[in-house]
């Protein structure tokens, strides 16, 4: 059976115009909003730093002999003045007796001189000679006490020593390390600048330093002396700081983060998630009843997920805070809380 042709094209047409479907209408996009505050930012010079020891020195044998004691155990405490190792000394206590019993003879000697003298039976000049063989008798017992003195080794100061590393019975020759003495009660922390940074930085500067170590745990200080002398070959300068530390987690040798907080101020601020790069230019969404306006912003520094507003925006200003990828210069937005826009049938 054959239909006519004009027929068939109305039935098609009919049949395609029924399958069309109207476009949805966008969605309004939620943002969230909040106004321009100002809050405190702080400059902040970085660097790298060295622990020292407050105290360290090396203590080595002053002569070449034998070790007769060792009187401290791996790093372990000492006090001052405490022995750290002895030396042999069997030679010079046998000196120092001839020499002591040198210095008593003449010391009797020289008594009968004096006696004899008063009585007019010795000469002044016999007297004098006494007096100067007396003298020098001591003088040379007393420098033996000194040589003996040398062969013990004392702690200069309280401290911690190092892991031994010779053993009693040794033979050691002069300059020779027996133990490491280190005051680690505080630190002595070592860092540098540039020299164009000089002018931000002072004594009694606080500082906080950060190690590997202890992440998690920041050190607090102050900045105890900046050298006179700028490096003419780096152009930096050395500052030294101080840092308690009572518990000894610090060591000497450790390198160190340290932040200087060189100046604070008050400026207008926004979250980070607030902020449109373009380039090289920053951009915000400024809300303005229900419809945005893209306005361009002059930024400062960046601390903890604020970002410091130089320019373009005043106090109270309401911006988009959340949801910026979602929005063009010019549109339509709605809050929370905002009731969802009615959307609009296709007619049939």
């Amino acid at each position: 059976m054959r239909f006519p042709f004009p027929l068939v094209f109305t039935v098609l047409c009919l049949a395609g115009c029924g399958g069309e479907k109207a476009p949805q209408p966008r969605a309004v996009p939620l943002v969230e909003a909040a106004p321009v505050t100002s809050r405190t930012f702080t400059d902040r010079l970085e660097a790298i730093g060295t622990a020292l020891a407050n105290e360290q020195v090396v203590l080595s044998a002053p002569v070449t002999d034998r070790i007769t004691s060792i009187n401290f155990a791996d790093g372990g405490f000492v006090n001052k003045g405490q022995v750290i190792a002895t030396l042999a000394t069997g030679q010079q206590q046998a000196a120092l007796a001839a020499a002591e019993a040198q210095a008593l003879q003449a010391k009797q000697q020289l008594e009968r001189i004096q006696s004899l003298q008063t009585r007019g039976f010795a000469t002044a000049s016999s007297l004098d000679q006494q007096l100067a063989l007396a003298n020098a008798a001591r003088a040379s017992a007393d420098q033996v006490r000194a040589s003996i003195s040398d062969r013990v080794i004392r702690a200069p100061f309280a401290g911690w020593v190092s892991l031994r590393t010779v053993s009693p019975g040794a033979i050691v020759s002069a300059g020779t390390a027996i133990a490491t003495v280190s005051d680690v009660s505080r630190i002595k922390l070592d860092f540098t600048i540039p020299e164009t940074r000089l002018s931000s930085i002072s004594a009694g500067q606080s500082i906080q330093a950060i190690s590997a170590a202890w992440p998690d745990r920041p050190y607090n200080g102050t900045i105890a002396t900046i050298d006179p002398v700028i490096d003419p070959a780096t152009r930096a300068v050395r500052v030294r700081a101080i840092l308690p530390n009572p518990d000894r987690t610090l060591k000497p040798g450790m390198l160190l983060t340290v932040s200087v907080a060189s100046r604070q101020r008050q400026s207008l601020a926004l979250p980070e998630l607030a902020i449109v790069g373009d380039g090289e230019e920053r951009f915000v969404f400024l809300l303005e009843g229900r419809k945005v306006k893209r306005v361009k912003v002059d930024t400062g520094i960046r601390q903890s997920g604020q970002v410091e507003i130089l320019g373009g925006l005043q106090a109270g200003q309401t911006v988009v805070t959340e949801g910026v990828v979602k929005l063009t210069d010019g549109a339509t937005v709605r809050l929370a809380g905002d009731k969802p826009a009615a959307s609009s049938k296709p007619a049939g």
